[in-house]
């Protein structure tokens, strides 16, 4: 079987073909992260907070629209900044990781984790510079919009880092080759 062919099937009957998969990843024993304490990666850890604070300001910013409550808007404010704190501590221990193993940049799960999260921070600065001097006008209805983009891309890209590591076995405990299956 040639490695194309061997890349493109999976043990799974149910995976759609579209999805990248590689048959001696499911037999590897998959990638430590090199960005751990006592084996534990460190970047699922700090991913957590900046998740929950983005997704926390999309709500406070469509509770402020129903409810014109400058509570919600002040809320929403302090949340991106403190989703942008936390992301840029996440994307720092995702990049390394990015840098270091180079299994993780032969993905298309890869390079989109890393596009799309870089592309959600980017516009995080820029939700943040928005509402910089007046939070509550910010809000309408480019701050909405901004958050509703940013939690999108950040639900997708958490879909690409699920399958970086439950497809493809990146940052797992195993003594794989970093470089490939």
């Amino acid at each position: 079987m040639s490695e194309t062919q061997e890349r493109s099937s999976t043990p799974y009957p149910n995976i759609p073909a579209f999805l990248e998969s590689d048959d001696r990843e499911f037999r590897d024993t998959g990638v430590p992260s090199t960005v751990a304490v006592a084996g534990h990666p460190i970047h699922p850890i700090l991913v957590q907070f900046p998740i929950a604070f983005l997704v926390g300001a999309l709500l406070t910013d469509a509770v402020f629209w129903f409810t014109d409550d400058s509570f919600w808007a002040r809320g929403s404010f302090w949340l991106i900044a403190a989703g942008l704190v936390g992301g840029v501590a996440a994307a720092l221990t995702g990049l390394m990781d990015f840098l270091r193993i180079g299994r993780v940049r032969k993905r298309t799960a890869g390079w989109a984790h890393l596009i799309l999260n870089v592309s959600a921070l980017v516009l995080t600065i820029i939700n943040l510079v928005l509402r910089w001097n007046n939070p509550i006008s910010a809000v309408l209805p480019w701050g909405l919009v901004i958050s509703v983009l940013v939690a999108t891309l950040l639900g997708i890209s958490g879909w690409y880092g699920g399958e970086l590591v439950y497809r493809h076995k990146i940052s797992v405990i195993g003594n794989g080759n970093p470089n490939q299956p």
